[in-house]
């Protein structure tokens, strides 16, 4: 249980890191802020944050199933091979340096309009009911409890892994709604030049 209880330390460190880092980076920007974009192909800062709340929260469902004995797995999730190779290849996925884009799946795409006003507030408030999950999982965590990927249930991977991927996926969108601004601020600046 040690392990489990490290583990578990580790990512609410880096959840609360990266909550910290969206709210100081984002908190003071106006709604109208949040939503801008360089080009309408990309994802404004305000909805990378709701794309993390909705990939979040789908993995509510799933883990309140599993506690009630009611969550069914698919026959390959008897194959520790595949459980261990789909953890490890999403996992890498989302690591923050990783430079391959990924598109995400349909359930998890954020609100196409803009995102309505206290999305910074929703997403600490949010960020705390994701660490009492982790902190609530431990047992299923030291069980080895396997789960499926909320959006394909064929895509199956430990719990843990789970709580890892929510962790390095919130890391790799911090990453991107830094560059987002960046870009327009550039476009701002080369702008104001003409």
């Amino acid at each position: 249980m040690a392990v489990v209880v490290e583990t578990i330390q580790n990512l609410l460190i880096r959840i609360d890191k990266v909550t910290k880092d969206f709210t100081g980076s984002f908190g003071s920007l106006t709604n109208e802020e949040l939503n801008r974009k360089p080009n309408p192909q990309t994802w404004s800062a305000a909805q990378i944050i709701d794309h993390i709340i909705k990939v979040n929260e789908s993995y509510y469902p799933v883990i309140d199933s599993v506690r009630k004995g009611t969550y069914k797995l698919p026959f390959i999730s008897k194959f520790g091979f595949m459980v261990s190779f789909f953890g490890t290849i999403i996992l890498n996925g989302v690591q923050p340096d990783s430079k391959r884009k990924v598109k995400t799946f349909p359930i998890w795409e954020p609100a196409s309009s803009d995102i309505p006003a206290g999305i910074t507030e929703r997403f600490t408030k949010h960020q705390e009911e994701l660490k009492a999950l982790i902190n609530n999982s431990a047992d299923l965590i030291e069980k080895g409890t396997i789960i499926s990927s909320p959006a394909n249930k064929n895509i199956v991977y430990k719990l843990e892994t789970a709580f890892e991927i929510i962790a390095a996926h919130e890391q790799r969108h911090y990453k991107q709604a830094v560059d987002v601004m960046g870009r327009l601020n550039n476009n701002v600046l080369a702008n104001n030049k003409k």
